[in-house]
């Protein structure tokens, strides 16, 4: 911790907005691996066609939640029910402030008794580092954090390696890793299993749609277990997925990974702004887009638009309870995918090949330049939604963009436009050059987009509307 609160940094800098808007931070990095093994269309084109393996070892927060008080704590910040939630079972975990706010998400592996670990971005794991410190649960937290926040002479390792292993392939690649007939495991499922003479624990999982597996264990065994898959894969198709490509299976698949966490305002979340460095993830990141609102709790979004209402259950006490039952029958904006218009996207990219005024650039496959993207959607000028993540996939043959639309305009086939670029030529992130905004036309598309995760996944956030 530093001397400076998040709070007292807030303070200080006063226009919220405006400080993340022009902090000096790109998107997101995913250290640990090359941004490309082959070329990203050949490793967009595995988790479709053959198999892929996503090497997730480096870039998410690990912590580990044990103690006789973690199970009550964690379901206190859960909207979700923990009803017959059991050990090797895990669930997304989505805390919201007392407004009932999203701050993250996460996903909750249930260990063994007492003993859980949420891995994902930090928000929600640095909200569940200050509930464990007010001293309500008997509880102890262990922060394993990502490569690329670690002191240079830890970067060569973390707690645990974490592998998904995805694609049509998938199980063929793990029943010969194995030697024996994968374990019939129901989605967010987990059990043990033996790889090259070491135990590895596998979660039923999906990221793109189609069948596979999570896999981590220790990290002593992380070149045991990688090795054994990569020979297992050799006749099913296994690609290497990099960092450049990995970003963008989630325009397939329909998970929103950049929800600004909201807890920059609001007296319900002060006392974690007081609690928090001004190193915190909310003191550091990034904003940016056309969406531009002189009021940060305008870029602040509840569950219901996310897609995860249907996880919101009132069977248990639970931060944000009230706030979420007062809107729970509100109307809410609705998840889609915007499928952009080829012909539109061709013109912002030809700018590139002319002098004078430039659309901002669009990077393949994920044109995503700062951790959390708000454009603005529109319609007849108006705007009506928020595109939050952008790019090109090669399985679609089309560029993409994940949304939230008020529900008036949530029909698939409703036409809107994407509102692209940055106002005033740009802000002063690295990331950004100057540039003129443009509208994109687009097409309101289901959400998952990819045919195979609307048919695949287990019944949620990504099968059911809001």
């Amino acid at each position: 911790m530093t001397d400076k609160t998040l709070q007292q940094l807030l303070d200080e800098k006063g226009d919220i907005v405006t400080f993340l808007r022009n902090q000096q931070v790109g998107p997101n990095a995913y250290p640990g691996v090359p941004g490309e093994y082959s070329n990203w269309r050949d490793e967009q084109r595995s988790w479709a066609e053959s198999s892929v393996l996503f090497n997730q070892s480096f870039h998410m927060v690990d912590l580990l939640v044990t103690g006789p008080g973690a199970f009550d704590m964690l379901s206190y910040l859960a909207p979700n029910s923990f009803k017959g939630f059991v050990p090797n079972r895990a669930k997304q975990f989505a805390p919201v402030t007392p407004e009932g706010y999203v701050i993250g998400d996460v996903i909750l592996f249930y260990l063994e008794e007492e003993k859980f670990e949420l891995v994902g971005r930090a928000p929600s794991i640095e909200w569940v580092e200050y509930w464990a410190s007010t001293g309500k649960w008997d509880v102890k937290v262990e922060r394993d954090e990502r490569t690329i926040a670690r002191p240079l002479d830890q970067q060569g390792y973390r707690r645990n390696y974490r592998f998904q292993l995805q694609g049509p392939n998938a199980m063929p690649v793990l029943e010969k890793a194995m030697g024996q007939t994968p374990p019939d495991l129901k989605f967010f499922h987990m059990a043990p299993i033996m790889i090259a003479g070491v135990e590895v624990r596998a979660l039923r999982h999906g990221m793109a749609g189609q069948p596979g597996y999570e896999l981590f264990g220790p990290w002593k065994d992380y070149d045991t277990v990688r090795n054994a898959l990569i020979e297992a894969g050799k006749d099913h198709g296994l690609t290497l997925c990099g960092g450049r490509t990995y970003s963008s299976n989630t325009l397939e698949s329909g998970w929103i990974p950049s929800p600004l966490p909201a807890t920059y305002t609001g007296e319900g979340s002060k006392g974690f702004r007081e609690w928090a460095s001004e190193n915190s993830y909310e003191g550091k990141c990034s904003l940016g887009g056309s969406f531009v609102s002189d009021n940060i709790e305008d870029y602040y979004l509840n569950p219901w638009e996310l897609g995860y209402g249907i996880m919101v259950k009132f069977d248990h006490d639970f931060v944000g309870r009230e706030a979420l039952e007062k809107i729970k029958d509100q109307p809410h904006r609705q998840k889609v995918t915007l499928a952009l218009d080829n012909e539109d996207i061709v013109r912002v990219m030809s700018s590139m090949l002319q002098t004078g005024d430039k659309a901002k650039f669009l990077e393949f496959p994920s044109a995503v330049y700062c951790m959390h993207p708000y454009d603005a959607v529109l319609k007849d000028g108006k705007t009506v939604g928020l595109s939050t993540w952008i790019g090109y996939t090669i399985n679609a043959g089309r560029f993409l963009a994940l949304a939230m639309v008020d529900a008036e305009f949530a029909t698939p086939g409703t036409e809107v436009t994407l509102l692209w670029g940055e106002p005033n030529g740009g802000t002063s992130k690295p990331t950004v050059e100057r540039h003129v905004q443009t509208e994109i036309k687009a097409i309101v598309s289901s959400v998952p987009y990819s045919e195979a995760a609307r048919d695949n996944y287990a019944d949620g956030w990504r099968t059911k509307a809001a």
